[in-house]
Parts: C-alpha cells; sequence; structure tokens
C-alpha cells in the first residue's frame, strides 16, 4: 500500500501539545524556528515514505537471518540505512558538542514517529541508539563521551541495551553477568565482561560500522539484587585512542528469536566473553548501572509509546484505502440497492473514527510529553516531574491503543484481513510486542500508582488532573473523568493498601491517559477552530469530538475496576486458580 506521512497532524501537535515555539523563545532551542520545524516535519516524511516504506513488507516476508554469524537483511537496508545517516536524521536532538544539531528532543521524537511508520521493525534501529546516546551523555566520563558519542550520534555506529538474562526477565536485579577488573596489560583500567543476554534489539547486523553494547553485569563482591549491577560499554569492533576500529571483541550474536511480528528487527541472544577475552568499560559509577540504564530505558519508553502512535498510523491509513475500495452491499436502509464502498456502511465508519481518534490521541499524548521532556532540559523542575508521570502513561496505553487499531484494522479487512497478502496483519503482529518489551505495560502502571503518584506528596499527578479539569470543565465526560481520577488517586494514597493500588493500577492507567489524551485534542480543536491548521478544520473536530464522545466515557467507566481491592484476585489460592 502506499504510505503518506501525517504531516500537518503531526505540526499541530508539535505547536499545540508541545508547544514548540515556547521552546524555541529559549536560547538553547532558539534553532526550532517555524521554518526550521516545518522543513523537518516535511523532509523526514517524505524521506521515510520514500526510503523505509517500501522496505517494511519485504522486511517481513524476508526477515533477518544469521548466516555464519553474521545477521543478512533484506536487500535495500543498508542502502536505505546509509541515506538516513547521510542526510543527519539520526542528530536531530543531539549534543552540539558531539555533532548533533542541539534540536528539541520533541523533533527527534518526530523523526522516529515518520521512519517508524515507515517501517516500525526497521525504525528500532535508530530508536536504540538514541537511548545509548542519552546513557553515555548523561553518565559516561569525557573519555567515553569523545570515543563513542560523535559516532553514535551521526548514526554511523550504532546502540544496544544489554539487560535480559535467560533467568531474569523483568526482575533485573537477578542477572548473573560478570565484570572482572583488568588490572594491567594493554586493557587495564577496563573490565573483561562474561555472559549471556537474550532479546538484544539489532543486536547484530553490518548496517552500521560498530555496535556499542550496553551491558549490565556485576563487579565482584557486588551487593546482591539492583544495587549491585553497573553498566559497561562493550564494543563490537575496539576503538583505538583515535578513533580507530581495531579486531572484533570477544562477543557473539549465538541465535535470533523466531518472532511473531518486527521480522527484519534482528532480536538476538548475545554471548559475551566465551574465550574471556570481552573487554568493557565502565558507565558511571560501580554498582549504579541501573540508574543509568534507566535514562536509557526512560527514553526507550517515550519512544515505545510513539510506537503505537506509528502503527496505529499506518494501519489506519491502509484501513482507509482498503475501505474506500472495497464494494459490498446497499447502505442500510437505502431505496438504491447498489452495492457501496464499506466506508458508507455505520459500523465500519465506527471503526475507521475510532482507529483515527486513538492515533490522533495517543499523538497528541506522544507531543506532551516530548514538550515537558524539553521543558526539563531546559531546567524547569515542574516541566521535568510532569514529564515523569506522563511518560509511563504514554508507553502503557499508547502501546495498547496500537494493538487496538491494528486490530480494528484487520476487522476492517474483514476475511482479507486475516490473509497475509493484505499486510493487514502485519502491522498487528508488529504492534504486539510494544506493550511487553521495555517494561511490561503491567510494569508502567505499578510504577504510576507507587513512584509516580509519590511524587512531591502527590502534587505532581494532581496538578496534572487539575489542569485537565479546569481547562475541559465545558466537556462534561472530561471533566467528570479528572475528578474519577484525582478520587482514585487520594484512595489509592489513603485507605488503599499496595495490593489494592496494584490491582487496580492498569485501569487507573488507562483512565489517566484518556483524560491527558483528551485533554490535549480538546486543546488541538480550539487551536483549528482559532485558525492554526486549515487543512484539518473539517476533520479535527469530527475526530476530537468522537474521542471525547466515545472514548472518554468509556474511560469513567473504568472506576470500578480501579477501585476495587485486589482481595477478589486472591479468593482462590495459586492451585485452584490454575487447577
Amino acid at each position: 500500500m502506499t504510505y503518506a506521512a501525517a504531516t500537518q497532524d503531526q505540526l499541530l501537535a508539535i505547536r499545540v501539545n508541545a508547544g514548540i515555539e515556547e521552546l524555541a523563545a529559549h536560547d538553547r532551542f532558539a534553532a526550532a524556528e517555524p521554518d526550521m520545524v516545518e522543513a523537518i516535519v516535511e523532509g523526514v516524511g517524505q524521506f521515510a515514505a520514500g526510503e523505509f516504506a517500501p522496505l517494511n513488507r519485504k522486511g517481513d516476508l524476508e526477515g533477518a537471518k544469521l548466516e555464519n554469524g553474521v545477521v543478512r537483511l533484506p536487500d535495500g537496508y543498508a542502502e536505505a540505512y546509509g541515506h538516513y545517516v547521510e542526510q543527519g536524521w539520526n542528530a536531530i536532538a543531539s549534543p552540539v558538542d558531539f555533532g548533533g544539531q542541539g534540536l528539541p528532543f520533541t523533533l527527534a521524537c518526530n523523526v522516529l514517529e515518520n521512519i517508524g511508520t515507515a517501517n516500525m521493525a526497521f525504525n528500532l534501529l535508530p530508536t536504540l541508539s538514541v537511548g545509548a546516546i542519552e546513557a553515555i551523555a548523561h553518565h559516561g566520563s569525557e573519555e567515553l563521551q569523545q570515543k563513542y558519542l560523535p559516532q553514535l550520534v551521526s548514526g554511523a555506529w550504532s546502540g544496544t541495551m544489554n539487560l535480559t538474562e535467560p533467568q531474569a526477565g523483568s526482575d533485573v536485579g537477578a542477572l548473573r553477568s560478570t565484570a572482572q577488573p583488568i588490572e594491567d596489560g594493554e586493557h587495564a583500567g577496563k573490565y573483561r565482561i562474561k555472559g549471556q543476554k537474550i532479546y538484544i534489539t539489532w543486536g547484530e547486523h553490518e548496517l552500521a560500522e560498530n555496535i556499542i553494547h550496553l551491558v549490565l553485569a556485576r563487579l565482584p563482591d557486588a551487593p546482591e539484587g539492583s544495587r549491585g549491577i553497573s553498566l559497561f560499554t562493550v564494543p563490537k569492533y575496539h576503538v583505538a585512542a583515535d578513533g580507530a576500529l581495531g579486531p572484533k571483541n570477544d562477543l557473539r550474536c549465538v541465535s535470533l528469536e523466531h518472532k511473531l511480528g518486527i521480522n527484519s528487527s534482528p532480536t538476538c541472544v548475545m554471548s559475551y566473553g566465551d574465550s574471556d577475552e570481552c573487554i568493557g568499560e565502565l558507565v558511571g559509577q560501580p554498582n549504579r548501572g541501573l540508574a543509568a540504564m534507566f535514562t536509557m530505558m526512560n527514553n526507550a519508553r517515550i519512544n515505545v509509546g510513539n510506537q503505537g502512535v506509528q502503527i496505529g498510523e499506518r494501519a489506519t491509513q491502509q484501513a482507509m484505502g482498503y475501505a474506500k475500495e472495497r464494494v459490498q452491499s446497499a447502505r442500510a436502509g437505502s431505496a438504491d440497492r447498489t452495492p457501496v464502498a464499506i466506508i458508507e456502511h455505520p459500523d465500519v465508519r465506527r471503526m475507521l473514527l475510532r482507529m483515527k481518534a486513538l492515533t490522533e490521541g495517543a499523538r497528541a499524548l506522544l507531543y506532551y510529553t516530548a514538550g515537558h521532556v524539553d521543558r526539563g532540559t531546559l531546567g524547569d523542575a515542574v516541566g521535568a516531574a510532569r514529564a515523569e508521570v506522563l511518560v509511563p502513561l504514554l508507553k502503557a496505553w499508547g502501546t495498547d491503543v496500537g494493538v487496538e487499531i491494528a486490530s480494528l484494522g484487520v476487522q476492517v479487512h474483514g476475511g482479507m484481513g486475516f490473509i497475509e497478502e493484505t499486510g493487514a496483519a502485519q502491522h498487528w503482529r508488529d504492534a504486539r510486542i510494544a506493550p511487553i518489551y521495555e517494561g511490561t505495560n503491567g510494569i508502567q502502571a505499578a510504577d504510576l500508582v507507587t513512584r509516580k503518584l509519590g511524587l512531591e506528596d502527590g502534587q505532581v499527578l494532581f496538578a496534572l488532573v487539575d489542569d485537565i479539569a479546569r481547562d475541559g470543565a465545558d466537556e462534561p465526560a472530561l471533566a467528570v473523568l479528572a475528578q474519577e481520577c484525582r478520587t482514585i488517586a487520594e484512595w489509592m494514597r489513603g485507605e488503599a493498601s499496595l495490593d489494592d493500588r496494584l490491582a487496580g493500577s492498569v485501569p487507573f492507567c488507562t483512565m489517566m491517559a484518556v483524560a491527558v489524551a483528551g485533554w490535549q485534542l480538546l486543546r488541538q480543536s480550539r487551536a483549528v477552530a482559532d485558525g492554526a491548521a486549515p487543512a484539518l478544520a473539517a476533520t479535527k473536530p469530527v475526530t476530537a469530538r468522537f474521542f471525547l464522545d466515545r472514548i472518554v466515557p468509556e474511560a469513567v467507566g473504568l472506576r470500578a475496576a480501579a477501585t476495587a481491592g485486589a482481595a477478589g484476585l486472591y479468593q482462590l489460592d495459586s492451585a485452584a486458580l490454575a487447577g
């Protein structure tokens, strides 16, 4: 199918929800002038449609293959990635000192949105690299930064995140990989890394000249659990002092996972130190690796929430195109019995509008979150704290609705959606991983009702829902949802036990996310009514209205689930439940 970037809706979200003009008023982001913003959004949209989109179906059908220890990608991938690097798309928001453009994170999110909508699996390559840049920039020594960041920023080298081990899934504290200090010789001051990691996205490939693995491991005599984890840079090829690449490090890709989707993204089982000569360098302080890795993970969680927008947009475009072309049955109640395109039937209209409204709502939440990340970068503590609350909402709800939209896309196609040739099923298969990786959505919801709910004694979350209630006072359902969110948050901070909070965390997370997304769509609709985005004057009020009238009331109905408590979950013991 043909793909076109949602440029106008992206620009509206960047202006209204992220507040790009306010960001550009600061010296640090002064280059983000309107002409520059439009050039980036339009340019990367055209690049994604022309270079990455045509490879999406090919990548799904052919996938990544491991041959004699080397991962091979379908024809065209190396050329497209080379053009991505050459045109500077990887460097949009990276530090100027290391070759980046220093623009707002908001615009880097837009680059990834477009690339990922065109080809979600391929987009995981630069997505992981962006996270590696963040971790090294915030926690690495000056020497490490000078050694690795220029090439990571350009995209000539790529980065990975190595947390998970076979015996330690989400429980990172259970990892067993080790790091032994090297006392003398050419690698003195570095570490010998040994262990195995699984689910390493783009852990091996030939598209970049080098791969910088960020690996969690334990030093000798480190404390047990997560307090005893350190972070190390482990390059595929050794890097000399002058930046030249040396021999291959003692690491290898053991196998590739056979997955439900994202088939052209090589998900690797990586082995480090088979010959006891895998060399790594410490990032940050000993036993403080998880804090450094969380910098990378927080960035990744935003970008995974972005994937919900990406797959939603692609699935919606495909479903719209099919519904306009597929002729079947006369319109119900029509005197004319001539068959019409299925887009004319009420239930198909409902599905299409739901897909469009959810996609635009998730996009509004994405850029609202990104804008607050940028405010934190500028030193705005209030903005940074609000971003902390928004991240789990975006990651969890954004990816949940990505799966829902992709599933609706299959439904719009009917039986043809279940047939692989149409490509509708690929979107659902690709989307299904997003609620799982970078912290499952249950973990995001748990984070919301524990750490994020406790920020500044609850005032960060309360200020957010109060802003929604105040700004949405003339929208009855939205105002009710905001009040319900506040009431539930007060109950969770008061009489509810920890188990009660966790039992209600997922529905509460959904309620919060829908409240913020609905509010941000309302802001968009008001801006369009005032003359912003004339190209959206006909469509934006309709999709915003659909969201406020149908999706927001659904979220209000989740209060009972959010406050039911944990007792009902444990009426059966484990043996009876599983028996």
